[in-house]
């Protein structure tokens, strides 16, 4: 099967100026290998909760989209996450603006909203430069990065142990060693670039939730003042 071809970014983005204003939103990526556990899904619901974050899942978009019927992309989005590779930047770029917008479109009813600038947390993105340099460029520009660390022996556990219930068709050990290799060659150097502006922070996920998340609470007081 011929590749699907993909939209220019010039016509998804016409504009010179980023979608959003700086000043209109606080973005949050939200980074760590595959598997890091404690410090994505479950941090970021805790986060949700407590000081009204829009959670966006790159892969939770990327994933619906592979299975929205009519989606030109699906077959695309389908086999790259099969083969452990990062699905091309055009597709993954564009369905987070979507989700920002329809963010902005449909505030949630919280505080945190009510003057008006948005608050988005971004899982598993960008999980290389070119994705980040772009992101910064045509969205926003980025608040801050949350980078949970842990070792490849705890991503693995809580993988298998995710694989149990969550029916995704990549929570395999075949699948999470071409993830581990393709996150060291193209997610690392993403975080190195962010700790040099001083925007990336680094988080142990290794201890117990409630630790984690008293550590994330003090980087965003630091950060963000809130």
């Amino acid at each position: 099967m011929a590749p699907l071809a993909l939209p220019d970014m010039a016509a998804l983005f016409p504009s010179d100026k980023p979608v959003f204003e700086k000043d209109s939103c606080d973005v949050v990526f939200v980074l760590g290998g595959p598997g890091a556990g404690y410090g994505k899904g479950t941090q970021c619901a805790l986060l949700v909760q407590d000081y009204g974050f829009v959670h966006l899942s790159a892969g939770d978009l990327l994933r619906a989209e592979q299975d929205r019927a009519g989606s030109q992309y699906g077959d695309l989005i389908r086999q790259y996450i099969k083969d452990g590779l990062i699905v091309p930047q055009e597709v993954t770029i564009k369905l987070l603006e979507n989700a920002m917008s329809e963010a902005y479109a449909n505030p949630p009813n919280n505080d945190a909203w009510k003057s008006g600038k948005g608050r988005f947390l971004i899982d598993g993105f960008p999980r290389k430069m070119d994705q980040a340099l772009m992101f910064d460029k045509v969205i926003v520009q980025n608040s801050l990065v949350l980078f949970f660390d842990t070792s490849d022996e705890v991503m693995v556990e809580r993988v298998m142990g995710r694989a149990k219930t969550s029916g995704r068709a990549d929570d395999n050990v075949e699948s999470l060693k071409k993830r581990f290799v393709t996150f060291r060659e193209t997610s690392m150097p993403v975080v190195e670039y962010y700790k040099e502006k001083g925007l990336a922070v680094v988080v142990d996920a290794s201890p117990s939730t409630d630790v984690v998340y008293a550590e994330v609470k003090k980087v965003l007081a630091e950060k963000l003042h809130i």
